[in-house]
């Protein structure tokens, strides 16, 4: 009976701390959009997307230039 009375408090202190990890988590959007890295590691196309990301920013163009 009495380990109950420092295990309690210690179980409460428990939850009180995954309530605010939880809370603070939900607010720096870690839950926003679940869906997306999902759908990102399945994509075969992003090396062809990063690669024109690159050249337009370099400044380079697909063609001959004249």
């Amino acid at each position: 009976m009495e380990s109950l009375y420092l295990l309690i408090p210690i179980a409460l202190v428990f939850c009180v701390i995954a309530i605010r990890l939880l809370l603070w988590a939900i607010d720096n959007g870690q839950y926003d959009d679940l869906d997306k890295e999902s759908w990102r590691i399945l994509a075969d196309d992003d090396s062809s997307d990063e690669k024109k990301d690159h050249k337009a920013h370099s400044g380079e163009e697909d063609g001959p230039s004249t």
